[in-house]
């Protein structure tokens, strides 16, 4: 009799779960956004110090690519200074001292990387695990190394000129665009995009000092105010964005899509049939 109970108990279920709706679900940024902001300029210049002042005001977040080796010199911001200037940014190697890396022997490329992370390091107490590539220079050869060396993403200087996705190889991670190349066209177009079933990024290269050649402060000024302050859109730095998409793919969703398993530390947000649901680092959560 319990075998003929436990039968008709697994055929109910059977048929429960046939006439069941199984969910849609999508990976959204953090709190349910579909929409991310990150910029991302080199050289650690002083004109930095106007660059981060607009950032902050508008509470608009990125990454400052910094040559150590070069610290303190003309233009260039002291140890002390950048340590201070970029709290609540990232910072990010850009080798010690800005070799056109493609013509370099390996040796070379292996010091100028490592030894630019562990100046970093020492700053700034925090691991220092990005780049861009200096003078835009790399091969695939360098590519492949970068791993090697601790580095899990790499900015080129090539541009989706107004492609708002995510990239196919952190390695190669082409921005949106630079910010002399219709950074205000790309901007209202950012804005307006609502179709939630897509995940959008706008990345925005460039060097700051090239506001004070160019005279033109005010695009800066004008895009943040644009796209700033934003209840719909995640400002984050490059290194925020690429440990969030990793710590997605770290969900173990059961077969049936009923519910999943978050083993990071680190909470991952999902669209489930249209509801935003938290799912908390180390915690199992259903979907139905």
């Amino acid at each position: 009799m319990a075998f003929k109970s436990l039968e008709l108990d697994l055929n109910q279920h059977m048929k429960d779960r046939r006439i069941m709706t199984l969910p849609n679900i999508y990976l959204c940024f953090p709190e349910g956004k579909h929409k991310a902001l990150t910029m991302s300029y080199d050289d650690g210049r002083r004109a930095d110090q106007r660059l981060v002042e607009i950032f902050n005001r508008h509470g608009v977040r990125g990454t400052f690519h910094i040559n150590s080796g070069l610290m303190g010199g003309s233009d260039r911001l002291t140890a002390e200074e950048a340590v201070a200037l970029y709290k609540g940014h990232e910072v990010s190697v850009h080798t010690v001292s800005h070799p056109t890396m493609s013509r370099c022997p390996m040796e070379q490329i292996v010091n100028e990387v490592m030894e630019d992370r562990k100046n970093l390091e020492g700053l700034l107490r925090v691991p220092v695990r990005g780049m861009s590539y200096p003078n835009g220079s790399y091969n695939e050869e360098i590519k492949q190394l970068l791993p090697h060396l601790g580095i899990e993403y790499a900015r080129t200087v090539q541009t989706t000129r107004g492609g708002f996705g995510l990239p196919d190889d952190w390695l190669q991670w082409q921005a949106t665009c630079h910010h002399n190349d219709h950074l205000l066209e790309h901007a209202a177009n950012f804005v307006q995009l609502h179709k939630k079933q897509y995940l959008y990024l706008m990345y925005v290269w460039g060097h700051s000092y090239e506001f004070d050649q160019d005279g033109n402060w005010e695009l800066m000024e004008r895009f943040c105010e644009k796209v700033g302050g934003r209840e719909n859109i995640w400002y984050a730095t490059n290194i925020e964005i690429v440990d969030y998409m990793n710590a997605c793919k770290w969900l173990k969703f059961a077969a049936s899509r009923e519910f999943v398993h978050n083993p990071g530390a680190a909470s991952i947000w999902l669209e489930v049939d249209g509801r935003i649901v938290e799912i908390p680092g180390g915690s199992q959560v259903a979907l139905l």
